[in-house]
């Protein structure tokens, strides 16, 4: 059996006006393959004076790639994109050299109850494509690749895997799969996985190599050559991962980039108001602090 390299609980995380859980970066393991960032939000029910209002920031050298199981956001950025995601849908937006963009509850569902379950994630772009020119994509619940093994569902958010490769755009060999059972299940992975492997326990819970592993945690393996696990009644599990870098990331507040001074750089162009503007939000989230605090 391969073994486990790490064990990554669930931390708590501010965002603003809404707390969420974070798993990565994780002190002692930054990435999982490209992944450098992973927030999970909720599950969340909000009143109706709460809503979701993360104003307009800035984010250089990455992909962000959001997935909801509940609620529906709207989301704005500096391309003039303007799209509420709901639920199966996937918005991967990349940044490269710089965009700028908002995520707000929308205008209609501000004034009554509404939830909001799911995952935030940001994937870094390879050094010869971290500024490159901005880009969005859309993808809408029937172009998500769906498919049944037994009595586990799958779905291929984004990348490849089992032979099978999402409609998401992505730059770098990669996968990220959602997992579902209702009854109790043996989930065989041999041979349909690739570099590093993260497995992030959102519901159920599973047993791998005689241990019993609970919700709210991501287990980091090793290797990628991991055999097969149980699924325990009713569980949601993600696993994501992929071929790593060559070279480390650099981390600074919504930066992501291989060198300081492309960091450096963006803080700058934010503090200056030169990164291009959201169109119809006017909203704007300053720098957290004056110092840098770059995690290499």
């Amino acid at each position: 059996m391969s073994k486990i390299d790490f064990i990554i609980p669930e931390r708590k995380a501010d965002i603003g006006n809404f707390a969420v859980g974070r798993l990565l970066p994780f002190r002692e393991k930054r990435l999982v393959g490209p992944f450098i960032y992973m927030d999970h939000m909720g599950p969340a029910l909000l009143s109706p004076g709460e809503n979701l209002d993360v104003g307009p920031h800035p984010h250089i050298g990455l992909s962000t790639l959001t997935y909801l199981l509940e609620g529906t956001i709207m989301h704005r950025d500096s391309l003039g994109t303007e799209i509420e995601i709901k639920p199966g849908e996937v918005n991967w937006m990349t940044a490269g050299e710089g965009i700028v963009h908002s995520e707000r509850t929308p205008e209609y569902l501000r004034g009554g109850e509404k939830s909001l379950h799911g995952l935030q994630i940001w994937i870094a772009l390879p050094k010869e494509l971290e500024s490159t020119t901005p880009d969005f994509f859309h993808a809408g619940k029937e172009e998500i690749p769906v498919w049944e093994e037994g009595d586990i569902e799958f779905t291929l958010i984004a990348g490849e895997g089992s032979g099978r490769k999402s409609t998401v755009p992505v730059y770098s060999k990669l996968f990220l799969i959602q997992v579902k059972n209702k009854e109790k299940a043996l989930l065989k992975l041999k041979d349909k996985l690739f570099g590093e492997v993260g497995l992030y326990i959102l519901d159920g819970g599973i047993t791998y190599d005689g241990v019993r592993y609970d919700p709210r945690q991501m287990l980091v393996f090793e290797k990628n050559d991991i055999d097969e696990m149980e699924l325990l009644p009713d569980s949601t599990i993600f696993i994501l991962g992929g071929e790593p870098f060559p070279e480390g990331r650099k981390i600074y507040w919504n930066f992501v980039a291989t060198e300081e001074k492309l960091i450096e750089e963006a803080a700058e162009r934010w503090r200056n108001m030169k990164f291009p503007p959201v169109p119809n939000d006017d909203g704007y989230i300053p720098l957290p602090d004056a110092k840098f605090r770059i995690r290499k």
